[in-house]
């Protein structure tokens, strides 16, 4: 739960340019850098580091005839030793018990959803997820919303392996 409230967390300040005067205490991103088609960015989290990288695909499909915003996310949190931490917001609510999938280059990765989110398994599903984004060339997600509409988007993976490297050295990860 805790990993879905966080990816709400960035996946607003980006969408709506952060909060206003009023919600002060909430954590405020910094953009380190915008490499090819994925930003790199970090923001302090009860007085941790958090550094993230994201992109929107370059297209989206399927026969839907309303979807929110889409984003794929790698997440560092070295206060909680965890890294590489992919995550998918799909605009949209997934069929309940459905898989997410993620082709990069021709090799599959599982996701597994809940609600409008898809991850990886686990944490070495998710690293060499990172992995296969950074040098890959092309990823494709496919999934189903709770209507049944099949979706497929398609993300350019330029600029991912330079964004990582920022992220990496932002928040101090070896």
């Amino acid at each position: 739960m805790l990993r879905i409230f966080f990816t709400y967390v960035f996946v607003s300040l980006m969408v709506f340019g952060g909060f206003t005067s009023t919600s002060i205490a909430a954590p405020q991103p910094k953009q380190v850098g915008k490499f090819g088609k994925w930003s790199a960015y970090v923001l302090m989290e009860r007085g941790n580091k958090v550094c993230y990288m994201v992109s929107k695909p370059e297209k989206a499909q399927g026969k839907y005839t309303n979807r929110g915003e889409i984003f794929a996310l790698i997440t560092h949190r070295p206060s909680e030793k965890t890294k590489d931490v992919f995550s998918y917001i799909t605009g949209y609510t997934y069929k309940q018990g459905s898989d997410a999938t993620v082709i990069i280059d021709g090799k599959k990765f599982v996701l597994f959803t809940q609600d409008d989110t898809a991850w990886a398994p686990d944490a070495d599903a998710d690293s060499k997820l990172a992995t296969a984004i950074r040098k890959g060339s092309k990823m494709v997600v496919k999934g189903t919303s709770s209507r049944g509409t099949l979706t497929t988007d398609t993300y350019s993976l330029k600029g991912s392996g330079a964004a990582y490297k920022a992220i990496t050295k932002e928040c101090g990860i070896n």
